[in-house]
């Protein structure tokens, strides 16, 4: 059975591992060069600071997976508007935990009085885009060529859900 929980700071090890894995073999992290325990302390620090939620899911102990949002940009008036992420394991593909844990943390975005929800999806990555589609996001533009990873350009679709909030609300 597949818990969906807040991320605990005992879960970075297997956090990172999952996400070197991402940086390493795929595009869904233009990172190129694995990060230390070290770096996802802060990462985890900054997004409780942000009161921004990771999530995992865990099955049988073990975290399969993670999922969190972040600012999408800066600029104070991009306050009600996030991006976000979602990776899991490659052991545990095609069991539905993207779909958890996306759902999720839809659900908490909702609760915390976001109204905007970015994902920005390396465009030849179908299942990521097909999973953000089923949510109801939609594809917003394109942007050609404005990465590169693994010696070739790459192009980054911009996908956005929008969801009712009153825009007086604070965050």
């Amino acid at each position: 059975m597949t818990v969906i929980r807040d991320a605990r700071r005992d879960d970075l090890p297997e956090i990172l591992v999952i996400h070197n894995r991402a940086i390493v073999d795929t595009t869904a992290n233009w990172d190129e060069n694995e990060v230390d325990l070290a770096d996802r302390d802060r990462w985890f620090d900054q997004r409780a600071a942000d009161g921004h939620p990771i999530l995992v899911a865990e099955i049988d102990g073990v975290v399969a997976g993670f999922a969190s949002y972040g600012p999408w940009r800066a600029r104070s008036g991009y306050r009600h508007t996030v991006e976000n992420s979602v990776y899991v394991a490659d052991s545990y593909h095609r069991r539905g935990i993207a779909t958890a844990l996306l759902a999720e943390l839809l659900e908490r975005a909702r609760q915390g009085g976001i109204h905007a929800v970015v994902a920005g999806i390396e465009a030849s990555n179908l299942t990521s885009i097909a999973l953000h589609e089923k949510f109801g996001f939609r594809v917003v533009g394109r942007l050609p060529e404005v990465g590169t990873k693994f010696d070739r350009w790459l192009d980054l679709v911009l996908m956005q859900l929008t969801l009712p909030v009153d825009p007086s609300a604070s965050l």
